[in-house]
């Protein structure tokens, strides 16, 4: 009887020294993040391009090129591909960007009159009643707005000091990405023999569900961003919509985040169009019907295809890790936030199967 009590015992014991390790060394890691968050960056990033490219990298090698080459092949194509895209792109933004920063005003003061203009009444009662002080309230609007991008832009760049270094991000990152690739199967034996040998199967399952759930989204969400990216800034330029690229290519960006980034590209986009546009409402149509076609296809096309319904992230988890962790820790956290995200979630759900299948969830005794 001694010997069957202490068994349990000891197994509690031994789990309570475990989840006090755990719970330690999370703590240290949220520790460094807020320390060295300004210098993180260039190697954040460099792990996220590392598993990005790690699996074209394995399909090298298994056609027997070894591993070094087809690192080093991998990331120069990377590096090669980025240098000239942004050779081609960036003056065109740049110019673009300037440009509608200086009319922004131009456009509120345009969508402004258009909107209080006595000649269409039955504007005024869709928008409501109370708009004889229009002026006033969208400028209130606009003014608040403004602030609260500004404060979060703040945030982010005093919690990403690292973008300062334009050259630390450019040249550390691949330098980071090509050593990690090189290493990789290494880096996982070597964390998969850390493991407590009673806890490993466990272990291996919760890590290969965060892996499916990060690359599904991450690496499926990345395509389906630069498609719809590419088909908003065509379909707009196309229309003669000003700004055109900038706002289509900005929609298809920020597109990782639930619902926000369609919503951004479809004001913006029907903004300018109203301000340049009306009364011709005919165009103003065409960019509201572009952003429901890529709507409709994103929804039914390319995200069940790329993305899959597999990774298990709810939207307003996402939308709430991405917020809270770009808030505390600036870029590097929006970095983290999803593969942080996924990997919590799985976490949860595990520790609710075993929750479901204990004797605190279904009162039977213990054998």
């Amino acid at each position: 009887m001694t010997v069957a009590k202490r068994v349990p015992a000891r197994a509690s014991a031994d789990l309570t020294r475990q989840a006090t390790l755990w719970g330690l060394a999370l703590i240290v890691v949220v520790g460094l993040l807020w320390l060295l968050g300004g210098v993180l960056l260039p190697f954040v990033a460099g792990s996220a391009l590392a598993y990005l490219l790690n699996p074209l990298t394995n399909r090298l090698e298994r056609l027997g090129i070894p591993r070094l080459v087809a690192a080093l092949v991998v990331i120069s194509l990377f590096v090669m591909a980025f240098v000239l895209l942004i050779l081609i792109i960036a003056p065109i933004l740049g110019g673009q960007l300037a440009a509608f920063i200086e009319n922004i005003p131009g456009y509120v003061g345009r969508v402004q009159t258009l909107l209080a203009d006595p000649s269409r009444p039955w504007l005024s009662r869709f928008v409501g009643e109370g708009f004889t002080g229009a002026d006033k309230s969208v400028g209130d609007l606009l003014t608040q707005g403004a602030g609260w991008l500004s404060a979060f832009l703040r945030s982010l760049w005093s919690g990403g000091q690292a973008l300062l270094s334009i050259f630390s991000l450019v040249v550390v990152t691949p330098v980071v990405a090509f050593y990690l690739i090189l290493d990789w199967h290494r880096m996982v034996t070597v964390v998969d023999r850390a493991v407590p040998r009673q806890h490993v199967s466990s272990v291996r399952e919760i890590a290969r569900e965060i892996d499916a759930a990060i690359a599904g989204f991450v690496r499926g969400q990345t395509a389906v961003c630069l498609l719809l990216g590419s088909f908003y800034a065509v379909a707009l330029s196309l229309t003669g919509l000003n700004f055109g690229l900038l706002i289509g290519l900005i929609s298809g960006l920020i597109t990782f985040i639930p619902y926000v980034g369609s919503m951004t590209g479809l004001v913006l986009a029907l903004g300018v169009a109203v301000a340049q546009f009306a009364p011709e409402w005919t165009m103003i149509v065409t960019v509201l019907g572009i952003f429901l076609f890529g709507q409709f296809v994103e929804g039914n096309i390319l995200a069940p295809k790329l993305v899959g319904d597999s990774t298990g992230l709810h939207p307003v988890w996402l939308m709430f890790a991405l917020f809270a962790f770009g808030y505390l820790f600036g870029f590097v956290g929006l970095l983290l936030a999803v593969p942080l995200a996924a990997a919590i979630g799985v976490i949860v759900r595990f520790a609710l199967r075993q929750y479901m299948e204990s004797t605190l969830y279904t009162g039977e005794a213990a054998d």
